[in-house]
């Protein structure tokens, strides 16, 4: 029998509403195996439907991450939250709630944890005498502008931080949320020291409900590009991920969307399934495109040489091969159509940068750096 034989179940469990995952996938790292079964005294499926989002107040011991990875492009990143309520099917962020001894299923996006102390934190890390800025990126590994951040304000905590100091950073969202901000995000911006980046990966509100339950929807998000646009914020569209036969056929389309509401560059990467994202992924598309779930398997397995995911630093954001390469040729033509990173972008200034000590200036550092966020 193929390795990937009898992957999808046999009766699929009911999506819950509102949700992107449809188990509670054990973690890796969890000892103890758990079974939900029914014993009669309560109705399992209903019991399921009424998941309530649980936020736990967390003190970071560090709020900066930094990474080597040649296929990424920014070496610093800030990440206000773990685990993020929208509720992506396809988030490559799951896996790190296996870390928690949680699931990177139904808890990831239901058990989310704040880091109460990342603006004390951060303006710890930017005082420091031996602190060297680069642009920070923020909101990467889980939303920064989720839900529970119209509440907790960390992450316009964050930003205001950045702010006093000049400090440049580039912010990824999927939410309107962002809009908020703009007081703080304008005047940086025209100074050179901020840049945005809205994730659309489909027009079709249908299939974004199911996708990524609790973000904006399509719709919503082309207003926000509009918005920051007109608020003279660069603005760009991260088509991510790129799904066969689910979000692929809209490529185009999404980015004459968006180039039409204001964004002036894009990128795309193809569908990741690292770790338990590939069987929650699985999962969902037996629940949501049982038609098609064998063919959207089988085309990501062209593009990841045979196998559902290669985490190969080359590879893994673009996949190879025929599909791969059609993929990209589409993508290329229609941005020179539209447009799109026609010109120099990701160019973020730097000279403005100060360390507030005691009140005083400290530093001004070097003249720019360049972030290739989109």
């Amino acid at each position: 029998m193929a390795s990937h034989d009898r992957e999808y179940p046999v009766a699929p469990p009911t999506p819950l509403k509102g949700r992107g995952a449809v188990t509670n996938l054990q973690g890796r790292y969890e000892r103890d195996e758990r079974a939900r079964i029914d014993d009669g005294w309560m109705d399992v499926e209903e019991e399921g439907q009424v998941l309530r989002t649980q936020v736990f107040e967390e003190r970071a011991k560090s709020i900066l991450t930094r990474n080597s990875s040649p296929d990424i492009p920014f070496s610093v990143s800030l990440n206000p939250y773990r685990g993020c309520e929208h509720g992506c099917i396809y988030c490559f962020a799951r896996p790190t709630h296996s870390y928690l001894g949680l699931s990177p299923g139904l808890d990831f996006e239901s058990r989310i944890y704040a880091k109460v102390n990342a603006g004390e934190l951060l303006e710890r890390e930017l005082d420091k005498r031996s602190y060297q800025p680069e642009p920070i990126a923020l909101g990467v590994v889980t939303d920064a502008y989720q839900p529970v951040e119209r509440n907790l304000r960390i992450t316009r905590r964050v930003i205001e931080i950045l702010s006093e100091r000049g400090h440049p950073f580039a912010a990824i969202t999927k939410s309107s949320l962002i809009e908020r901000d703009i007081d703080l995000l304008a005047p940086m911006a025209e100074k050179g020291q901020m840049i945005a980046a809205v994730t659309i990966t489909t027009l079709d509100a249908d299939i974004a409900r199911t996708l990524e339950p609790r973000a904006a929807t399509p719709a919503r998000r082309l207003r926000t590009i509009r918005t920051l646009s007109e608020a003279g914020i660069p603005v760009g569209v991260s088509i991510a991920p790129i799904i066969p036969f689910v979000t692929e056929p809209d490529l185009e389309r999404v980015m004459q969307a968006c180039a039409e509401a204001g964004a002036t560059s894009a990128s795309y990467i193809v569908l990741r399934l690292p770790w338990e994202v590939a069987p929650l992924f699985k999962d969902w598309l037996a629940a949501h495109f049982p038609d098609r779930a064998e063919r959207v398997m089988g085309r990501v397995r062209d593009m990841r040489g045979g196998k559902d995911y290669d985490a190969d630093f080359a590879k893994r954001m673009k996949g190879e091969g025929l599909w791969a390469d059609m993929l990209s040729q589409r993508f290329h033509k229609a941005a020179r159509r539209l447009g799109l990173n026609a010109r120099q972008r990701g160019i973020l200034d730097m000279s403005g940068f100060r360390s507030i000590e005691k009140g005083a200036i400290a530093r001004r550092l070097p003249e720019s750096s360049q972030m290739k966020l989109f």
